[in-house]
């Protein structure tokens, strides 16, 4: 899944928008859930304090009894309870109050002096001085309990300190001070099972925003992809294909027709192109062929040496070069419009190839020729094509030799595909003419002038000859002092539907 992929990138942004989205949410709702789970443990904590402060209960001697209760917390959770007065003196401590646990900031910020009492009457007076307690001022007028959540070294407590006054006879007021100490260990383990709910909820929706998120991007790209296989079939068989418009997007519509429109205008182009080429190369075929005709008869007749002679075959020469650019020009018309006829028959390339080899000690003494064909390379196809072909590349090696130069002819069977790679000893072509050098009439700057023949369309009608035969003719890669061209053909020709 390539990062620079459209649809990839809508993936990826609407899974890290979303993810982005939920990891916030996520951690904002365990955080509330959180808070909301200390604030009913505080509140819990609060009754428990108020009643603890009642001096007439001694309610803190059946702490272990009564305060799980209470709390409806399982057996793990740890409850502890500290009652101390204000001069710091222990009233009761629960055997299991942790001895790390430190409280004095809250016992201190609640060991503030009471208002004084005042006694309205000797019956009131008598009343207090008998031995009893009670409770100075009233719950509500009490100051309101401090809540800290501390650590020790083996747990999390949540603490709560309130502070209740009392008055004995006889002696003066005092400060009675509670702290109630609950480990959060229960709340904590709830917690961890909710962010891991969380967490797998969060993965699983971002699987499915990604995935939907890829579906749709893949359905809203559906358009291009039908115009991108339009464009891949935009050849000379292909050019009267359109993109059908049907239930396609309203946002693709115009881009479909304005390249259906494309396409009709390449088409009329091509043919009329096509149309012209053809006709001007099959007009010109008669004339030249009277004239080529008229030429030789006159050159015949005329003074052998004499300069007139010389320059009727020079017009002879030309007329024959011309005759044969007109005859390339009217077969790659007929390539470019499809209809290139093959007369397929079976051609044995190795006797082909063999018979090149002696007319190549004829063309070129000069050269050293080293051959390797293998025996009985048969294909189905056009003799006389692939004869100019070969002819065509094997010329070339020639016209584009070094002196004392060398051409290697390897041709052999590769699975159900013959290979035909004719190498040659060659000046070094420059890589802008290597991407350009199957162009019609393209010939490279060495090769404008008229000591080397050609016209330039020799490479291009014989690749369009092999394209003809579901084969294909390539440059290869080479060092940079030789030339080689490989000629692929399969074994047999398919039938044209």
């Amino acid at each position: 899944m390539k990062l620079s992929s459209f649809r990839t990138r809508i993936a990826l942004t609407s899974a890290i928008l979303a993810g982005t989205a939920l990891v916030g949410f996520g951690m904002s709702s365990w955080w509330l859930i959180y808070q909301a789970k200390v604030s009913r443990l505080d509140e819990a904590i609060k009754s428990q304090l108020i009643r603890v402060g009642r001096p007439r209960m001694r309610f803190w001697q059946f702490d272990k009894v009564l305060l799980p209760q209470i709390f409806g917390t399982d057996a793990e959770t740890l409850i502890a309870l500290l009652v101390s007065d204000s001069h710091g003196n222990t009233l009761y401590q629960s055997d299991n109050w942790p001895s790390d646990l430190k409280v004095n900031n809250l016992v201190r910020s609640h060991s503030q002096p009471l208002p004084s009492v005042s006694r309205s009457s000797s019956l009131e007076q008598e009343r207090l001085e008998r031995p009893r307690f009670r409770d100075f001022p009233p719950p509500n007028k009490l100051p309101a309990p401090r809540f800290k959540t501390q650590h020790t070294s083996t747990e999390t407590w949540r603490v709560g300190t309130a502070t209740f006054p009392y008055i004995q006879a006889a002696m003066p007021t005092t400060v009675r001070i509670a702290t109630i100490a609950v480990s959060l260990n229960s709340i904590e383990r709830e917690m961890l099972a909710i962010r891991n709910i969380f967490l797998i909820s969060i993965f699983l929706v971002l699987f499915l925003i990604t995935g939907g998120a890829w579906w749709l991007s893949g359905n809203a790209l559906r358009p291009i992809r039908r115009l991108t296989r339009a464009i891949e079939q935009v050849t000379v068989k292909g050019l009267d294909q359109r993109v059908p418009i049907g239930t396609t997007d309203v946002e693709f519509v115009e881009l479909i027709q304005v390249f259906n429109q494309m396409l009709e205008s390449l088409e009329r182009s091509f043919k009329q192109a096509s149309r012209f080429s053809g006709d001007a190369a099959h007009e010109l075929k008669t004339p030249l062929a009277i004239l080529q005709g008229e030429l030789e008869w006159t050159l015949q007749k005329a003074e052998v040496g004499s300069e007139v002679q010389q320059s009727l075959s020079s017009l002879l020469d030309e007329v024959r070069r011309l005759s044969g650019i007109v005859r390339k020009l009217l077969l790659l018309s007929l390539a470019d419009a499809g209809r290139m006829s093959l007369y397929q028959v079976e051609v044995n390339l190795s006797e082909i190839l063999a018979q090149m080899e002696e007319d190549l000690e004829l063309l070129a003494p000069h050269l050293e020729v080293q051959i390797e064909i293998a025996a009985q390379l048969r294909v189905q196809g056009d003799r006389d094509l692939l004869t100019q072909v070969l002819q065509n590349l094997i010329s070339n090696a020639i016209k584009y030799n070094l002196a004392d130069g060398w051409i290697k002819i390897h041709a052999r069977q590769q699975q159900a595909t013959v290979l035909v790679t004719i190498t040659n000893s060659s000046k070094t072509i420059p890589p802008s003419d290597r991407e350009r050098i199957f162009e019609r009439f393209h010939r490279g700057d060495p090769a404008r002038t008229r000591k080397v023949e050609g016209t330039g369309l020799g490479l291009s009608l014989s690749r369009e000859i092999a394209r003809a035969h579901y084969g294909d003719l390539t440059l290869d890669s080479t060092p940079s002092d030789q030339t080689a061209f490989t000629l692929t053909l399969p074994l047999e020709v398919k039938h044209r539907g």
